[in-house]
């Protein structure tokens, strides 16, 4: 009932409000029979947009970002992105239009400015790097909170060791487990300036996501991530694309499943935490279910 009640204001062209500014709101979108044929057959997706569950992830993503000079923190930024595109020559080989994964991370490259000499460095480095293998470590931090750490390494044992060590100075543990509080998903992200709650909605059924979030960059700029099945990545990025928006980054993440509320201390502690293993030389990046206490 709410769910139709919704979509018929959609249609009226209510007054625009900011993203972040309405309750939880669920839509089911079989409940659209207003839309096109193609929705009514779909199975029941629910599309969520949820205010509070955002405000969170944007309280704690302005603790999380790599704090410092800009200088280092742009360098350890083109060292992950090197690490990552290592990872996707490996898995796909190195001519970007033959590796979606690649092609995908080249643009993320770009959209931070990395120089394309870098990329193309980084490029050939992955192809004639000597053999690494890829582990991912579940581990729980403060609050209880789940972390996946994805590490490429030519020495396991020293890396198991390296991260655990990590963990317990800084109030964490290996934990099995953690890695179901997540789905690997495909994430689109878009600039969200100027976009109404009542649009995120409309753009997100629009392309087929089945979800769609508010977040922020590492300047506060704020963002939307239209989370979709690993199989419609393409598809969910060039509809939004045709829609007139262009992303930012497109590529396969995970996803929480259920969220860790911390509070302010406790999200501190878990900051730190993440630096640590972030700054690890073996450490891709470190995923998180981490919600503010808002």
């Amino acid at each position: 009932m709410l769910g139709a009640t919704l979509l018929r204001a959609l249609r009226t062209l209510r007054p625009p409000t900011r993203v972040g500014a309405a309750p939880v709101q669920q839509i089911p979108l079989s409940a659209s029979r207003g839309l096109s044929p193609a929705w009514r057959t779909s199975p029941v997706r629910t599309l969520q947009l949820c205010s509070a569950l955002c405000a969170g992830h944007n309280k704690w993503s302005k603790v999380k970002h790599i704090k410092g000079p800009k200088d280092e923190a742009r360098g350890k930024m083109f060292m992950k992105f090197g690490m990552l595109i290592r990872i996707a020559v490996k898995e796909g080989g190195s001519n970007p239009e033959l590796n979606i994964n690649l092609a995908h991370l080249v643009e993320q490259c770009r959209s931070k400015n990395m120089p394309k000499a870098s990329i193309d460095a980084a490029i050939k480095s992955a192809e004639k790097a000597k053999p690494a293998s890829q582990h991912m470590f579940e581990a729980r931090g403060p609050g209880g909170c789940a972390l996946l750490i994805e590490a490429l390494t030519d020495n396991s044992s020293r890396t198991h060791q390296d991260i655990r060590r990590l963990l317990t100075k800084n109030g964490g543990m290996l934990s099995d487990g953690a890695r179901h509080n997540f789905d690997r998903r495909g994430v689109v992200v878009v600039p969200a300036e100027n976009i109404s709650t009542d649009r995120a909605l409309e753009l997100a059924i629009e392309a087929g996501a089945e979800d769609v979030q508010q977040t922020e960059d590492e300047e506060e700029k704020l963002q939307l991530k239209f989370i979709c099945a690993m199989s419609d990545l393409n598809k969910v990025r060039g509809s939004l694309e045709g829609l007139g928006l262009q992303s930012i980054s497109a590529g396969l993440e995970f996803v929480p499943r259920n969220h860790s509320t911390l509070d302010e201390e406790q999200m501190e502690a878990a900051s730190t935490l993440i630096g640590a293993l972030t700054d690890c030389s073996d450490v891709v990046r470190v995923w998180d279910n981490i919600q503010a206490d808002s």
